[in-house]
């Protein structure tokens, strides 16, 4: 819980700096390249040791990390330092979300029993587009435990349009 209060709170950070130098695609780009490198564990097990030096542990991301933004890779020193360079993914991430908003885009966490084709995603978004009054980008999943239906999660509203849910508040209303 606290490492997610933290990442939005780089995030923020990162985001009002982006807007301010007017480089927003850089920073998505950046931390995009950023959060890649952090899916090699034994690569972040390295970085995070106090085994190694600082300064080779710098040098190596720069010759990782090629052109990246010195302030990209200022945050990642800093994370490095303070230990929470597990973090970068969910900067990442939040800084999207950020970032779409931004743009006036929402994006949707949308759960479903069988994968979506690329007609039904379309249709889902311009669907949940005109509901909420903005352009969705769908974020798909399969839960195969669902019977049928979708759950859609957009921003902090849930909407719960599967069969179970159904089946439920129809077990409620008969159980009268």
């Amino acid at each position: 819980m606290a490492r997610r209060i933290y990442a939005k709170r780089y995030s923020q950070a990162v985001f009002e700096i982006a807007l301010e130098t007017k480089e927003l695609d850089r920073w998505q780009s950046d931390l995009t390249k950023i959060a890649s490198l952090s899916k090699d564990a034994t690569f972040i097990a390295w970085l995070e040791s106090p085994k190694f030096h600082f300064d080779d542990k710098a040098r190596l991301l720069r010759e990782q990390l090629g052109d990246v933004s010195p302030l990209a890779l200022n945050l990642i020193y800093l994370l490095i330092t303070r230990g929470g360079l597990s973090m970068v993914g969910d900067i990442a991430n939040e800084y999207q979300r950020l970032l779409d908003s931004h743009r006036g885009i929402e994006q949707a966490e949308v759960t479903t029993a069988i994968p979506l084709d690329d007609e039904d995603k379309l249709k889902l978004e311009e669907r949940l587009g005109a509901a909420i009054g903005k352009k969705v980008v769908l974020k798909p999943e399969v839960d195969s435990s669902l019977l049928g239906g979708i759950v859609a999660k957009i921003g902090d509203k849930l909407l719960d349009g599967s069969t179970r849910s159904k089946l439920v508040a129809l077990n409620r209303e008969l159980g009268r």
